[in-house]
């Protein structure tokens, strides 16, 4: 878990990378399906945001 949050950015922005590529070789997914995870990956980079720049649940301010 200390990995997860040492990390959590270069994590996300990988995950985010192959969920863009995956979405664009493989036409036959729904795109309702491709939007609800796009939805979900933008708020798990708002948890992501929090965890790399304050350390804690607190928002930070985005620079």
């Amino acid at each position: 878990m200390t990995v997860v949050k040492a990390h959590a950015a270069r994590i996300y922005a990988v995950l985010v990378a192959v969920l863009a590529l995956v979405a664009h070789y493989v036409p036959s997914l729904p795109s309702v399906l491709v939007l609800g995870v796009i939805g979900a990956a933008l708020g798990a980079g708002e948890a992501v945001h929090r965890v790399a720049v304050s350390g804690g649940t607190e928002s930070a301010p985005i620079e």
